[in-house]
């Protein structure tokens, strides 16, 4: 449900969500090193096993376009995009959305996705931990979706850590791998407002 001039837009994350040595930040479409790195990211062949975006980049100049399309949605309060970093040295580690936010339901869906080199680390566990606890604070929303490929054990297990529960299968509700003329399952997890809090080890 599209947003009207009496739902107010999602408020921008300041300060950042911090924690678990990960900082949440924004991505910056003049920054050549954040473009590599959402380059990196959106054309690593995993990401691309699980994930199927409907515009697929190739280059920095596409990279920019993305960010810089991200950044409108943002503004108009459909989405928050964070840049995962590394609390000491900064450097990228990968990406979460809360996406397609309804203000009316007070409802969104969170994305994810993790470099190579960051893998292994517990970090899209503890940034899916910051960013749930961070959008049922500051958004007020009172229900998170997370949706992967049917299949994808890893995604699985970090959802659950972090407390939400399965839900049920949700039938061709995604693009197969490569592919956007045929689709696949996706397995539905949710976090409630009112779930109990779920410790992540830090």
């Amino acid at each position: 449900m599209a947003l009207t001039d009496e739902q107010p837009a999602a408020r921008r994350p300041d300060p950042a969500p911090h924690g678990y040595g990960l900082r949440l930040d924004h991505w910056d479409p003049d920054t050549e090193a954040h473009l590599e790195s959402w380059l990196r990211g959106r054309t690593d062949p995993e990401f691309r096993r699980w994930n199927t975006p409907l515009t697929t980049e190739t280059d920095l100049a596409g990279a920019r376009a993305a960010l810089v399309r991200q950044q409108a949605q943002a503004d108009d309060g459909i989405c928050v995009p964070f840049r995962i970093a590394d609390a000491a040295s900064g450097a990228t580690l990968g990406h979460i959305g809360i996406n397609v936010i309804d203000r009316v339901f007070r409802s969104a869906r969170v994305g994810y996705w993790v470099l190579p080199e960051a893998r292994g680390r517990g970090v899209a566990t503890h940034a899916l931990d910051l960013a749930a606890a961070w959008t049922f604070a500051e958004l007020g929303l009172y229900r998170l979706e997370l949706g992967h490929a049917l299949g994808h054990e890893a995604s699985c297990r970090i959802a659950r850590t972090c407390g939400f529960p399965d839900e049920g299968t949700l039938r061709g509700a995604m693009f197969e791998a490569g592919r956007q003329d045929a689709f696949r399952d996706v397995h539905l997890h949710a976090r409630l407002a009112t779930d109990p809090a779920t410790a992540v080890a830090g």
